[in-house]
């Protein structure tokens, strides 16, 4: 055999964990069940033995623990979610517009949005607005997807998320840098899910449904703005803080001062005694330690890849493109990745990210990786957002995915063209 022929060999063979793992989480394998396959396989090519796999995974493990602003976020959020801030937030919504539809499909998707980049958790958000929607507002395909839309953009950039903290731990890049370089395109594409769903609701005119729980709601304003409030104030806390604390010059706004502000708003403002609100604290990081502790098994197995050289080699080869085709091309293979494999974005971005840091991208370039995966994510029928809206607005989730696919699609197109011309 020749020497290329050889290298050629060897780098299919580098790969083949990873094409194995794909093709394992296509079929809805769990995650660290097709990690352990690709990270057995990892260990046979490489000679990788059990005591140096074994300390990557003890070496793994600690560091995803260490990311506490993200869990302490999702966990407040969770305990907001809890008091009712939201319903009362969409109740208010209700009457300053008098049932206008369009208004009130626009409050639901900034909500969505709202919500989900103060928890990182799209598919909890979307639990807990989609019913809301739907007595509300009705099936609008379009207000739909802009929650979908609206969900996907923000956990990928939240300061809460899981995703954000993956990006964080492989790039070197702090989630709180991340998350201020990202701010201007979540603003962005959540004013684009907002003008989507205005779009649909003004074109179909659903009115408010007789009998819903945001017309049920016989609280007075005063009782619902004091609901809210604690919602606002996390909210101002977890987009404004950085800027306040920067501006006294002390951490004013500190996690540490916002959660338990928070928290003890919550008991003075909502119907939730102060026990109920701490337990509820406690409940709400429930959901972000327990994937980060399943991330971290399969980040171990991602790991024995790397030490095979398979993310070496897919460099070697991307870098064969024009240097102007690289970074739409990662965004593109982001979002044909996060379809089908919509339930493991965190997942997807731990294979991805690795292969754009050996490519030398820059931070916003692989930021426009990870909101590309998210996208993909949002026409996929194992996504849990999908899936909790499938169920509030109560309608197929083959029925979700075809109303988001031409808008999420659109969405697709602009981040196209913001990677090629922006970084």
């Amino acid at each position: 055999m020749s020497k290329g022929e050889i290298y050629l060999i060897n780098a299919l063979i580098s790969v083949l964990p990873l094409i194995v793992i794909l093709v394992l989480l296509f079929k809805r394998v769990n995650m660290i069940a097709a990690g352990l396959v690709g990270g057995i396989l990892a260990m046979l090519i490489g000679g990788i033995s059990l005591a140096a796999a074994n300390k990557i995974f003890l070496d793994t493990m600690p560091l995803l623990l260490t990311i506490m602003v993200p869990i302490i976020n999702s966990a407040i959020a969770f305990a907001v979610f809890k008091s009712g801030g939201y319903t009362s937030a969409l109740t208010l919504m209700n009457r300053a517009v008098n049932g206008r539809v369009e208004m009130m499909a626009v409050f639901i998707v900034f909500l969505q949005a709202a919500a989900t980049y103060m928890s990182g958790i799209g598919g909890g958000t979307a639990v807990v607005l989609a019913p809301l929607a739907f007595a509300a507002v009705g099936v609008i395909p379009e207000v739909i997807a802009g929650m979908s839309i609206a969900a996907a953009v923000s956990f990928t950039t939240s300061p809460a998320s899981l995703e954000s903290s993956i990006y964080s731990k492989l790039t070197g890049v702090g989630v709180q840098d991340y998350v201020s370089f990202m701010r201007p395109y979540w603003i962005i594409f959540s004013l684009i899910a907002l003008g989507i769903a205005y779009y649909g609701a003004k074109k179909r005119g659903v009115l408010v449904q007789p009998g819903s729980p945001v017309e049920q709601n016989t609280s007075t304003d005063a009782e619902l703005w004091r609901t809210t409030l604690p919602a606002i104030f996390l909210l101002f806390s977890v987009l404004a803080g950085p800027f306040v604390n920067k501006a006294v010059g002390m951490p004013l706004l500190s996690p540490l001062v916002y959660s338990i502000t928070t928290i003890l708003l919550i008991a003075v403002c909502t119907k939730m005694k102060i026990n109920d609100s701490f337990n509820a604290l406690m409940d709400g990081s429930s959901y972000i330690l327990t994937r980060l502790f399943g991330v971290g098994f399969f980040l171990t197995f991602i790991y024995m890849i790397e030490k095979i050289g398979a993310f070496k080699t897919i460099a070697s080869i991307a870098q064969a493109a024009p240097d102007w085709l690289m970074n739409p091309a990662a965004v593109l293979a982001g979002f044909l990745i996060g379809v089908p494999a919509g339930a493991y974005v965190g997942t997807v971005l731990a294979m991805i990210i690795p292969v754009t840091v050996a490519l030398k991208f820059s931070p916003l370039s692989m930021g426009f990786v990870v909101m590309g995966v998210g996208l993909g994510s949002q026409m996929s029928f194992v996504n849990i957002t999908m899936q909790a809206l499938s169920s509030g607005f109560q309608i197929p989730i083959e029925q979700v995915s075809k109303g988001n696919s031409p808008w999420v699609l659109m969405c697709m197109a602009i981040l196209l063209v913001m990677s090629l011309v922006l970084v």
